[in-house]
């Protein structure tokens, strides 16, 4: 199985999720998005695949927004503020807090 992993490997929570895929079998394509951040249009695609609103993907520590497109906006521009690890297989997308959720994706 193929899997992709949006990561900051200085992340403890990113670094787990790695190793999880790595352990499940996982043909891992790692981007360090801090270096190679997603666009706007891909961070959309992949929240919608995750059924997540993007306000609720943003860290805990960034500036208020007043919805997803101003959150979607703000990721593009200061990736830093994106919460992770983001991983996506064939089976789906998670936001892989707690790393365990990744499991569900192998």
């Amino acid at each position: 199985m193929k899997a992709t992993i949006w990561h900051n490997p200085r992340c403890s929570k990113s670094r787990q999720a790695l190793d999880l895929l790595r352990e499940g079998g996982a043909e891992v394509t790692v981007v360090e998005y801090l270096k190679t951040p997603p666009t706007r249009d891909e961070l959309a695609r992949l929240y919608a695949r995750a059924g997540l609103r993007p306000c609720d993907a943003l860290r805990k520590d960034a500036p208020a927004v007043a919805g997803d497109d101003e959150a979607l906006d703000l990721m593009a521009r200061d990736p830093a503020t994106i919460e992770r690890p983001l991983v996506e297989t064939d089976k789906g997308v998670r936001l892989a807090r707690p790393p365990e959720l990744v499991r569900d994706l192998l």
